[in-house]
């Protein structure tokens, strides 16, 4: 008798165990919607205008763009530790594009998750910041879409891992980490805090860069801004908070430099951070950058999560390391960068006190000193000067000796990094 009853609890509790799970994408998918009040355009040339605009802040050419392929006809690839996903056609085409949907699918998308038929759509999409967006944005944007030419090409089906595959298990991720929810204005801050805010959390979406991830890739904190590793991508994307290790010591007028032209007295752009500026930043209005940098000045301090470990050295190895590495900054940085590390902005960026080379990660200065990389081409700074690529001249050893000097020289404390980090980023994609 025990023993079947011990039996019966077990399928009991086997049956909960499938039955919650269930429940939860069962709520998801059938439950109710907000579908936003959709109002016509008074004046359809200015909405096109605000909806090319948008696709601008929110960068969508970028994504939906494969390299060498018609803009906005999808195909790129986006690495993830899931797998790969590729973007989706968002042209008119009535096949394979968008052409047969409504503005109400359109909001459903951003603001939902969802695709046309009601499918979940993969947080890849930063439907997750989108949501934020005005019904009356997102119908700009999707006018804006319906105006470019069609252009056929079938979307490409993604390659994730399993349980990754199963779409309808994001029913499951969406209860944990997923609410929409419209931006709400807040009453104590100015109209220019809030339209900063508006870009910064919705179409701007920084959170997704600028953010951690847990292992399911959902943001930590993500309107914190605390930094983060790009998956995949392996850059690391320094905090945008106001903070002592963020943002402290930069005037507004400087953060709106760097998002505007590429180029700031602190810091320059390089790797995905010069695309968002060259193909998105560069072409926003000055009083929507500068509102966007009031924003992120006002951010309060808050400690990232997925902070690297230094590498663990002897003591002879540490000053070993740091000597060879202030031979080679003395023979190869020095003359761009300074005894010091001082720099000589906004050509040649600071490298004492630069978070981004400085901070709980090596990846942004092992890769530089790798693969070299310039700021973008902006009308702000049509001729940036660039860093040569040392990586084809210096061995791994060599590379972290040098790296190694510069993230604890100057009042610099990001800890030493090995050879065989230096040999994991040699081997990274640069894009």
């Amino acid at each position: 008798m025990k023993r079947t009853h011990f039996f019966k609890s077990l399928g009991v509790l086997a049956a909960l165990l499938i039955a919650l799970p269930a429940a939860v994408i069962g709520w998801q998918w059938l439950g109710p919607e907000e579908r936003g009040a959709a109002t016509p355009a008074p004046d359809p040339t200015r909405q096109l205008a605000q909806g090319q605009y948008l696709a601008r802040a929110g960068n969508c050419m970028a994504c939906h763009t494969a390299r060498g392929g018609a803009p906005y006809a999808g195909g790129r690839a986006i690495a993830s530790p899931f797998g790969t996903l590729y973007t989706s056609n968002i042209t008119p085409d009535k096949t394979t594009g968008i052409g047969q949907w409504s503005a109400d699918d359109f909001w459903r998308a951003l603001h939902h998750g969802r695709g046309k038929e009601g499918q979940f759509l993969y947080p890849a999409f930063p439907y997750t910041s989108y949501t934020r967006l005005s019904r009356a944005d997102s119908d700009a944007l999707f006018a804006y879409l319906q105006s470019l030419p069609p252009v056929a090409r079938a979307n490409q089906a993604h390659t994730l891992r399993f349980p990754y595959d199963q779409r309808m298990l994001l029913g499951l991720w969406r209860a944990l980490y997923f609410t929409p929810q419209s931006y709400q204005p807040d009453p104590r801050q100015d109209a220019q805090w809030n339209r900063g805010a508006y870009l910064v959390q919705g179409a701007g979406h920084c959170s997704a860069c600028h953010s951690a991830r847990n292992r399911l890739g959902a943001s930590i904190e993500p309107l914190a801004l605390a930094g983060g590793v790009i998956p995949a991508l392996q850059w690391y994307a320094p905090p945008l908070h106001g903070g002592a290790d963020g943002l402290q010591d930069w005037s507004t007028a400087d953060i709106a430099a760097l998002l505007k032209t590429g180029v700031s007295p602190h810091a320059v752009t390089l790797g995905p951070m010069s695309e968002i500026v060259g193909r998105s930043l560069q072409y926003l209005n000055d009083a929507d950058v500068s509102a966007m940098a009031v924003y992120l000045k006002s951010l309060p301090a808050s400690a990232a999560d997925d902070a690297a470990r230094p590498a663990s050295v002897e003591p002879a190895e540490a000053e070993r390391i740091m000597k060879q590495g202030k031979q080679l900054y003395g023979t190869l940085c020095v003359d761009c960068h300074g005894g010091k590390g001082q720099g000589s902005a906004p050509d040649y960026p600071p490298l004492a006190g630069n978070r981004a080379i400085a901070g709980p990660h090596p990846a942004n200065a092992v890769r530089a000193v790798l693969n070299g990389g310039f700021p973008p081409s902006t009308a702000g700074n049509p001729y940036p000067f660039g860093m040569p690529p040392f990586g084809p001249q210096l061995s791994d050893q060599e590379v972290a000796a040098v790296v190694s000097y510069v993230r604890n020289s100057w009042g610099n404390q990001g800890g030493l990094v090995s050879a065989a980090e230096v040999n994991r980023y040699r081997s990274v994609p640069l894009d």
